[in-house]
């Protein structure tokens, strides 16, 4: 290997270097802004809601499962009839 070599490349790209200087331009201060509505609001107030709420009625959930241990449980096929129907009605409009 011949370090004479080294030096006279050294030389050359050492005089190429270029010296670049970048230059930012100032640019008007433009801000975003975000307005929500009342109705915004308020659908993320139904949604928190909706989330802090249970999954499961627990005061409901105890007592039919009181009535069943008790033995007092008793749905008649007419009221389960009349509520099943009332709500499809009410899902269909």
């Amino acid at each position: 290997m011949r370090i004479e070599a080294y030096s006279q490349i050294q030389q050359v790209y050492g005089t190429s270097k270029v010296n670049k200087t970048a230059k930012t331009q100032k640019t008007n201060n433009v801000s975003d802004s975000l307005k929500i509505s009342s109705i915004g609001k308020d659908i993320q107030v139904a949604k928190q809601a909706v989330k802090e709420a249970p999954d499961v009625r627990e005061d409901v959930t105890a007592r039919i499962k009181s009535a069943i241990k008790d033995g007092t449980y008793d749905v008649s096929g007419e009221d389960f009839a009349d509520k099943l129907l009332a709500k499809l009605s009410e899902s269909l409009g």
